[in-house]
């Protein structure tokens, strides 16, 4: 039910504390509208019942396990909330001069500095709005590296085919063509069809380490050398560290410039779509083109590096930098766990994953990827169900959500038929951990013996089976 539909003519909700209403100056009179929007009216008590009853309808971390392989949705700690919107935060307009941001300055310039020793990078910028921002900056930085170089020839970009969609997305975008590398059946980058392909043409490699296969990618420096000895740079889809923090590093690795999701790694709110942070690090010979604004520090005061000081830089990306609140939550996340704590991430990411997919392939579910160890996450195929009991990944999904659990993310990597992929993330215990796999072969069970009640799924919801083509086709958002 819409708010529209408690609406009454006369109702009003009226204010336990009136102000005083301000008259609208400064707008011309043809500019004001000339009579009340049409809002609902409702009451105090209405509004609250339906908005909390929205929120009670809503999936959300702080209610259900969400296990969206890729998107690492962790518990995000209230301190890091209530903290970031201190009013010295909060407060603080972007178009202050740097002498009263000294506080939020000085925070800025040491995340550039925690990040760049998390990744083994000479320096950042928290400039990119979101990862796919952060993605497109890193490879607009290579072939600005290549031009300042005047190599012109470098124009393709080689991408393995487990790779994030936005990676071929962000090269086209960049004026790159594309050349997609084989990933083998054990998970790892085709090294054969890597040598052959790169040359004088080669710009980079975009990789994803570990990728999306949920395996760590173990020719990394193999693949490093054939890249550089080429000419050509190694970009790192650091769409998330969850899985690495405190073992090794992406600059280690030979990589020379890497985008970081902050709202995944660093736990800060991401559902519905964002806000998101795509920090971006780059080895030294990459540090000039930089985006702006970086934070740094002359002397004892903090300020702004501008297009003055950075001539070589590819520019802005946004009005300012990047998305302050996303990126305060980040750093206070970072500073709570420490070097320690962000070591214990990984081992505690890696060993939920770990569990779950032994878990799995011992309640009768096949492996995507067998005989590998997972990363912060694993796959789950379907392929052998959809063909026996004819239903689909997507069927499992819905039927998940009638047992209290958010789905997994479905049909992607889409080099695996029929496919979970799961990420319990380091903030879960093992009894909610049981308990999803618990309901995974469950649902096994009914594809077996009543299928069609996973194709009607979801039961229980206000919102059943949506034909999503057309909802986003034709998406309709007005009330009648």
């Amino acid at each position: 039910m819409l708010i529209y539909e408690h609406s009454a003519e006369g109702r009003k909700g009226a204010p336990q504390a009136p102000r005083q209403k301000a008259p609208l100056t400064g707008i011309p009179a043809h500019l004001l509208r000339p009579e009340s929007a049409a809002l609902p009216q409702v009451s105090e008590l209405q509004a609250v019942r339906h908005y909390t009853r929205l929120s009670q309808q809503n999936f959300s971390i702080d209610t259900q396990f969400y296990p969206l392989g890729s998107c690492t949705m962790k518990y995000n700690p209230r301190v890091c909330h209530t903290l970031a919107m201190l009013p010295g935060f909060s407060g603080i307009h972007p178009l202050s001069p740097a002498t009263q941001q000294q506080g939020f300055l000085a925070c800025m310039a040491e995340l550039q500095l925690m990040l760049a020793e998390i990744t083994g990078m000479a320096a950042f910028s928290l400039a990119p709005m979101a990862g796919a921002q952060g993605e497109f900056a890193g490879v607009a930085m290579i072939k600005t590296y290549h031009q300042a170089r005047g190599d012109a020839m470098r124009r393709e970009m080689l991408i393995p085919d487990a790779a994030h969609g936005t990676n071929p997305a962000s090269s086209v975008m960049c004026g790159f063509s594309v050349k997609e590398i084989p990933t083998l059946a054990n998970g790892d980058v085709d090294i054969d069809a890597l040598t052959a392909a790169v040359g004088p043409q080669t710009a980079g490699l975009m990789l994803t380490n570990p990728s999306t296969l949920g395996v760590f990618e173990r020719n990394i420096e193999s693949i490093a050398k054939i890249v550089h000895d080429a000419g050509g740079l190694l970009y790192y889809d650091g769409a998330n560290l969850n899985a690495i923090l405190g073992k090794t590093r992406p600059g280690d690795m030979g990589f020379d410039v890497i985008h970081t999701n902050l709202h995944k790694t660093f736990s800060t709110p991401h559902g519905g779509g964002g806000p998101g942070s795509g920090a971006v690090g780059v080895a030294k010979r990459l540090q000039a083109f930089l985006p702006l604004p970086v934070v740094t520090k002359d002397k004892d005061t903090y300020r702004y590096l501008t297009e003055v000081d950075c001539p070589q830089s590819i520019g802005r990306l946004s009005a300012f930098m990047g998305n302050p609140g996303v990126l305060l939550r980040a750093y206070i996340y970072m500073r709570l766990l420490g070097a320690e704590g962000m070591e214990r991430v990984a081992e505690f990411a890696t060993l939920n994953a770990n569990y779950m997919q032994a878990e799995a392939k011992r309640r009768g579910f096949d492996l995507g990827i067998d005989n590998r160890r997972a990363s912060h996450e694993f796959i789950i195929t379907l392929k052998q169900v959809a063909k026996t009991c004819h239903v689909s990944a997507m069927d499992f999904a819905k039927r998940l959500l009638d047992m209290g659990f958010h789905a997994p993310t479905t049909y992607f990597p889409m080099l695996i038929a029929e496919c979970l992929l799961i990420e319990p993330t380091e903030t879960e215990s093992k009894e909610v951990l049981d308990a999803f796999m618990a309901a995974l072969e469950q649902i096994l069970h009914e594809a077996h013996t009543r299928p069609q009640l996973l194709k009607e799924a979801p039961q229980t919801l206000p919102v059943k089976r949506l034909d999503e083509v057309k909802a986003a086709r034709q998406l309709d958002l007005r009330y009648k």
